[in-house]
């Protein structure tokens, strides 16, 4: 209706100034479907429009299928402005898809983390961690602390995990082994002990939540902000702070498009989207980290895995991987996991 809509006022726009026809344009965002969309629509996209005039069209799919359009679309970009994960924006750097960010447009960026300025193309808008999540009811004994504890015979059988992105479990694996995503060949033996408390491994965030309520896997390598979700669902959900390494941080960013013509009203999408109320409003309906140090955590969120607030937290709570070594290493930790981990 909205596309129509404009189609059916081309001949109006043709009779106003340039500048406002460009601002009658909707800047068009590539982003995850479902509720990552429907978030991004509500809590940064309205008040971007109510601001500025300008209205926000979507173009979805998942991170990967959105960087091969991205390639082919290059001379003609197809979108004015992308989310995606921050080791995947290394993907684009090197193609060119994202153009360099003049920080000066963008007020709110001077109040964000060190950490969430990913490179001089792409700023982090919320974090989160993979970590372990479980339910006390059905696993009984000693709490989970660390990361090590996932090996304990006793939960053998239990343990579900991401087989879409095994990054965090390799990582983890070769980080108490001595390595880390450089050296991660050093935890592969690490990782070969654990299979036999695999129980299920997901590609979905649904999918995930699902083994975890009907207790298939009831302890998970999982994004923090699933188990907020299913916390705040009435579920007996214990999200942990592992001693040992921490969670694997994830921040997902924006980047603006090179070639698209539309760079300022991006720029203003960005700089909303960094601001300390549209933060806030993504902590509250994501239960993920503000990147912005200034907006507050609500007090049940407030110190968890994944909610970082203050620079010793970004510091101390989590481990960054390289962004640019996973991105060109994810395809061989994908087949590396699938055929020594996922095979029978």
């Amino acid at each position: 209706m909205r596309r129509r809509a404009f189609i059916s006022g081309l001949s109006t726009l043709a009779l106003l100034p340039a500048s406002q026809v460009r601002a009658a344009e909707p800047l068009v965002i590539s982003s995850w479907g479902g509720s990552w969309k429907d978030t991004i629509d509500r809590v940064i996209a309205k008040p971007f429009t109510a601001k500025t005039g300008i209205p926000v069209e979507f173009e979805v799919g998942g991170t990967l299928d959105r960087l091969a359009k991205a390639r082919v679309s290059k001379a003609s970009p197809l979108v004015d402005l992308t989310f995606t994960t921050s080791h995947v924006g290394r993907l684009y750097m090197s193609d060119g898809l994202f153009q360099k960010l003049d920080l000066g447009k963008i007020p709110s960026a001077t109040d964000l983390a060190r950490e969430a300025v990913r490179s001089e193309a792409h700023l982090g808008v919320w974090s989160y961690v993979y970590t372990i999540a479980y339910r006390p009811d059905l696993i009984g004994g000693p709490e989970i602390t660390k990361w090590g504890d996932l090996w304990d015979p006793r939960f053998k059988g239990k343990i579900g995990m991401p087989d879409f992105d095994p990054s965090h479990i390799i990582v983890i694996s070769a980080l108490l082994e001595g390595g880390n995503e450089i050296e991660w060949q050093k935890g592969q033996e690490r990782l070969k002990r654990l299979k036999p408390n695999v129980a299920a491994f997901f590609s979905t965030d649904a999918r995930s939540q699902d083994l975890m309520k009907t207790g298939e896997a009831p302890v998970q390598v999982m994004l923090s902000s699933n188990a907020y979700h299913l916390i705040d669902q009435g579920l007996s959900v214990k999200v942990v702070q592992p001693a040992d390494r921490g969670g694997i941080v994830g921040i997902d960013c924006m980047a603006v498009m090179a070639g698209t013509k539309k760079a300022d009203a991006a720029y203003q999408f960005i700089n909303t989207a960094l601001s300390r109320d549209v933060q806030e409003g993504l902590v509250a309906t994501l239960k993920a980290g503000p990147t912005n140090l200034k907006a507050m955590v609500p007090a049940k969120l407030k110190g968890q895995p994944g909610i970082f607030s203050t620079v010793a937290e970004w510091k101390e709570r989590g481990y960054i991987m390289d962004d640019e070594t996973r991105a060109k290493t994810l395809a061989a930790w994908k087949e590396w996991f699938n055929a020594n981990i996922v095979a029978k």
